[in-house]
This record gives C-alpha cells, sequence and structure tokens, in this order.
C-alpha cells in the first residue's frame, strides 16, 4: 500500500461551533488554548481564531445560557481535536490549562500523535494534540497505518514548554 499523506486538495474540517452556558467562561478557556476572539454577535455568540483566520471556534448562548452539561450516554460531540505545530506549542498550552485549574482526563501517544484529553467548562470533551511527521507513522507489514494508544509521558511532554 502506498503511502498516504494529507494533500491538501480534499476536504477539511474549517470549525467547531459550541452552544456553552456562559460565553465569558467559555471564551476564557479557549483562549488559555491559544484562540484569540476575532468577533462577538453582540452578548450571545463570539468567535475565536489562530493565525489569523476568520474563525475555528465559534461560541453561542442562543439556547443554552445558564444550562447543565449534556448528560453523559447521549448522543453528541466526543470531543474537538485542536492540533498545535510542535511538541512545544503542545506543552505551552497544556502548561496554561494545568496552571489555569484543568484536569487532564487522559493522554496517550498514539504513533502518529501526542495527544491530551480534559473537558471544557461545558463539559465538552477538548484534544491537545501535535502530530508526528508522516514518514515516522506507524504501519504494519502490509504498509497499512497502525495508530496505537500508548502512554504518554506528560512530565517529558511538559518539560517541553520551556
Amino acid at each position: 500500500m502506498a503511502e498516504q499523506t494529507p494533500s491538501g486538495a480534499g476536504p477539511t474540517i474549517g470549525h467547531v461551533h459550541l452552544k456553552v452556558a456562559d460565553l465569558a467562561r467559555a471564551v476564557a478557556f479557549y483562549r488559555l488554548l491559544g484562540f484569540e476572539v476575532t468577533q462577538y454577535l453582540g452578548t450571545q455568540a463570539a468567535f475565536l481564531g489562530a493565525d489569523g483566520y476568520h474563525h475555528h471556534i465559534g461560541l453561542n448562548t442562543w439556547e443554552s445560557a445558564g444550562a447543565p452539561p449534556a448528560p453523559p450516554g447521549h448522543a453528541g460531540l466526543y470531543h474537538l481535536a485542536v492540533l498545535y505545530p510542535d511538541r512545544a506549542a503542545l506543552a505551552r498550552a497544556l502548561t496554561r490549562v494545568l496552571e489555569a485549574g484543568f484536569a487532564l482526563e487522559g493522554a496517550a501517544d498514539h504513533g502518529v500523535s501526542e495527544a491530551v484529553y480534559l473537558r471544557d467548562p461545558d463539559g465538552n470533551g477538548v484534544e491537545l494534540y501535535r502530530d508526528r511527521a508522516p514518514a515516522d507513522w506507524p504501519r504494519d507489514q502490509k504498509g497499512s497505518l497502525a495508530m496505537g494508544n500508548a502512554r504518554l509521558d506528560v512530565a517529558a511532554l511538559l518539560a517541553e514548554a520551556a
């Protein structure tokens, strides 16, 4: 099987739009991840982007102001994933999140990427990760992708923040 690499010619995920209970609280969390507000729509919605993009994340309270998180075991968002350009950038984001008092729910080395998992203030799952170069992705004997779920050394990752 030929090695598959992202070509840039196909569709991508442009943004995620989340219902939140408290707009200011949600904006503060996503700013910890490195996003900046690009626009507010009154007091009920905000759009956040990075690197000059109009928005990667939309947040609104149109139907959810003051609402509790969605109950476990129901259909809906499992998690959104935020990709960082390298290990040091991931480590810096993780440091900010931990210093703000958010707890990790998990961490994994998937072979293709290193990832940490947590919840935003509204209970949405959030994955923070960095990809390895496609040439370093694990493959099976037939050349097919062979992702895994190995333990990630979080302390070693955090040491990269400096």
